[in-house]
């Protein structure tokens, strides 16, 4: 899949896997009990059961409802009912988003081979960069003038040694290690609790922006208008940690 590839699908072989990850998102987020396993571990057994993500989408609800259960089938039915491919596209097309799937050649490589590797991998920006050499840099987002001060020697020279710096857009250490690393004009990917096309916190909007402007690349496992919540974090570090040949923790609270 090259760089300019949308989320057309026609071919059976070829149809989404995103409209079952948006499906099974929902009761994920509403509930506080439900982790990202939770959501692969029904993507796989979906996938497993129909063959295909085409024929998973179209299952009978009898058939769904013996891999989903009860509740989940039900929320699922609802969703699907409600949900537009075609439209979902088209928004993915204006918002300048693109995916990898888990099979995709160009998917992460490392990062495939954690346990529960995103399915689809939302990315907005430069995604040639993926390929990069990373490492990541994370940390507590109230940061002292030492946490300052180490994290802007370790992002500038890790960047100028060649590594493309991975860190969260937090506030804090993940901020700073991003603009340390555009300032020594090196790579930079965040990797977000959120959809690739709302940036959290507000606060880092002009960070946001300026990795996007300087060739860096946003990305999350996360559909387009997703918002975040406390679960959503957890999740996003596992990708940081995935991506990366190694993870740099600068400063950290003393119950991180």
């Amino acid at each position: 899949m090259d760089s300019k590839r949308s989320a057309q699908v026609t071919a059976e072989n070829s149809f989404p896997v995103f409209p079952l990850d948006c499906g099974l998102l929902r009761p994920q987020l509403a509930s506080k009990t439900r982790s990202q396993k939770f959501r692969n571990t029904f993507k796989v057994q979906l996938l497993e059961t129909f063959g295909t993500a085409k024929n998973a989408w179209e299952a009978s609800p009898v058939d769904l409802k013996e891999v989903l259960k009860d509740t989940l089938s039900s929320q699922f039915e609802t969703f699907r009912k409600n949900f537009s491919i075609e439209s979902y596209e088209k928004q993915l097309q204006a918002k300048n988003v693109s995916f990898l799937i888990l099979s995709d050649s160009e998917y992460p490589k490392l990062l495939a081979v954690i346990p529960n590797p995103p399915f689809v991998l939302y990315i907005k920006g430069n995604k040639s960069i993926l390929a990069d050499t990373m490492i990541g840099i994370v940390g507590t987002r109230k940061v002292t003038s030492y946490g300052r001060e180490v994290t802007e020697m370790f992002a500038g020279e890790l960047t100028q040694t060649g590594f493309t710096i991975v860190s969260g857009l937090a506030m804090g250490v993940d901020a700073i290690a991003h603009k340390a690393t555009l300032e020594n004009d090196g790579k930079t990917v965040a990797v977000l609790g959120c959809g690739v096309d709302c940036c959290f916190p507000v606060e880092n909007q002009r960070l946001y922006d300026a990795i996007l402007e300087k060739d860096g690349v946003i990305v999350s496992e996360y559909p387009i208008g997703t918002t975040p919540n406390k679960g959503t974090f957890p999740s996003r570090n596992r990708i940081i940690a995935g991506l990366s040949q190694g993870v740099l923790v600068t400063e950290g609270a003393e119950d991180s």
